[in-house]
């Protein structure tokens, strides 16, 4: 039983513990009496985690004695346990496999082609025929997830795919695909492909701003059975959304960018030409502007202070555009909507919450409140409400949190309020998007601090505790406490 847990999950992270797996793989293959009797028998899992090979790493590990990694090594190695996997259903590898695709590929059609389900590849676009003839040799892959690092040369793309171009795949029990990087020309290739039970997928762009897939071309062909869709882009002119939402009518969760542009000359977006039956959950890439706060660059994503004013504006009104048009006239089901980009979460936090010098505290609260009369609820990416900063643990109150559990289907965290209360708001009479309360006692539908004039409400708390303690102190029966007390040894 122990050696089942142990051998059920492989996940590396340090290349030179690959050697070493795969001659405890080897070991207990040579001395095993059954086939059941190999450790590689109870792996169900394989993830190997990105790494790199500096020559500093290389050099340390030497002196340690260990053995350095080299591409070979790498690939003997990884080959080498999948054949003692014949179990093996997911298939993960960060690391970018290179020349290592085809011995790897096809150690896993011969050893665990039956159990194979799940699949994550890092590939260069020059193996992408290869890519496509593995596809072709794994028919009972459930959910791909493909990295293409680099782009296939556009005057070389029949060439490179030889054999594989218009390959007539059929992925019968396909269900989920996921693509990243530069991925026009394996769209391409996919449009033409037969994948029945197709029911997500997602594509991201990554770095890459020059290599436009036609996602259009790919959804008129398998989008009629989507429930999920992803489309997180940075391409010019912006993926056709109306035409996308009327060719995938059974999605319930959709994700565009919000930075595109979508009938900019009007007030609302034609995000849609006629409403959405199913969409429930609507996710937003971008947004990297709209606050008004310091975004750092990473993954393609530019500084806000590269960006010129009026670059700056164009986006912002794009934003505002896109999210009148998220309604429940364009979505009766409409639910929730979340913001994705991570890069600018952090910096929202970072920042303790939108800047209000130029407009940003602004958008958030009109949007939050335009949402919240909707029955709408503005999310981040976790779930909590759009505007919610982690809380240190030391301030966190248990019963609080009890009741904000309770009651977070029925209103945000940015403004407790409900239908039955819209009287009560009034957008003119606090510009600083907090409430105020004709008296004291809290409202019987949710707890509710009432906010300080500034800070950031976690003194306020310490300070009616404290307060709390000390008519506790002065009301205290002290006798009944001497009984109670426990009488300590004089030792």
């Amino acid at each position: 039983m122990g050696f089942e847990c142990l051998f059920h999950c492989l996940y590396l992270r340090d290349p030179d513990k690959l050697n070493s797996l795969c001659a405890i793989l080897d070991s207990s293959s040579s001395i095993a009496t059954t086939v059941t009797s190999s450790y590689g028998w109870w792996t169900r899992r394989i993830h190997i985690s990105r790494f790199y090979i500096t020559p500093f790493y290389a050099v340390l590990n030497a002196a340690r004695g260990g053995i350095t990694t080299t591409k070979d090594n790498f690939e003997n190695a990884l080959v080498s346990v999948i054949q003692h996997c014949p179990n093996l259903e997911i298939f993960i590898v960060e690391q970018p496999l290179k020349s290592a695709f085809g011995p790897v590929a096809d150690a896993l059609k011969t050893y665990a082609s039956r159990r194979l389900r799940t699949v994550q590849w890092n590939v260069t676009g020059d193996t992408l025929s290869k890519v496509i003839w593995a596809l072709d040799s794994l028919p009972y892959l459930i959910s791909v997830h493909l990295d293409i690092e680099t782009m296939v040369p556009t005057d070389q793309e029949c060439a490179r795919l030889g054999s594989a171009t218009d390959l007539p795949l059929r992925l019968s029990h396909l269900q989920q695909l996921s693509l990243r990087g530069f991925t026009a020309e394996f769209l391409e290739q996919a449009t033409g492909w037969d994948m029945p039970s197709l029911r997500s997928f997602a594509i991201d762009s990554g770095i890459n701003q020059y290599d436009t897939p036609d996602v259009v071309a790919f959804l008129t062909s398998h989008g009629l059975n989507l429930v999920f869709l992803d489309l997180n882009l940075i391409v010019d002119p912006p993926v056709d959304v109306p035409t996308v939402l009327d060719i995938c009518p059974s999605l319930t969760t959709f994700t565009f960018n919000a930075d595109w542009r979508i009938n900019p000359m009007d007030t609302v977006s034609n995000i849609t030409k006629r409403p959405h039956p199913h969409v429930s959950t609507i996710g937003l890439h971008g947004l990297s502007y709209a606050f008004d706060i310091p975004v750092r660059p990473s993954s393609g994503v530019v500084a806000s202070e590269d960006w010129s004013p009026l670059l700056t504006q164009i986006r912002r009104r794009h934003n505002d555009l896109n999210m009148a048009a998220l309604n429940k006239v364009n979505f009766p089901k409409l639910q929730r909507i979340r913001a994705l980009n991570q890069i600018m979460l952090n910096a929202l936090n970072k920042s303790d919450g939108p800047s209000s010098e130029n407009g940003g505290y602004d958008r958030w609260a009109r949007w939050s409140t335009v949402c919240l009369r909707s029955g709408i609820r503005l999310e981040d990416c976790t779930g909590q409400s759009l505007g919610t900063l982690p809380q240190d643990d030391e301030y966190e109150d248990e019963d609080e949190s009890e009741g904000e559990d309770e009651t977070e289907d029925d209103y945000s965290d940015e403004a407790y309020h409900d239908e039955e209360n819209d009287e009560d708001y009034d957008d003119d009479d606090d510009d600083s998007g907090e409430w105020e309360y004709e008296s004291e006692e809290e409202p019987e539908w949710g707890r509710r601090v009432s906010p300080l004039p500034e800070g950031n409400g976690r003194t306020m708390e310490l300070t009616r505790l404290l307060e709390e303690c000390r008519v506790m102190n002065e009301g205290r029966d002290e006798e009944m406490i001497a009984r109670i007390r426990p009488t300590l040894d004089e030792d």
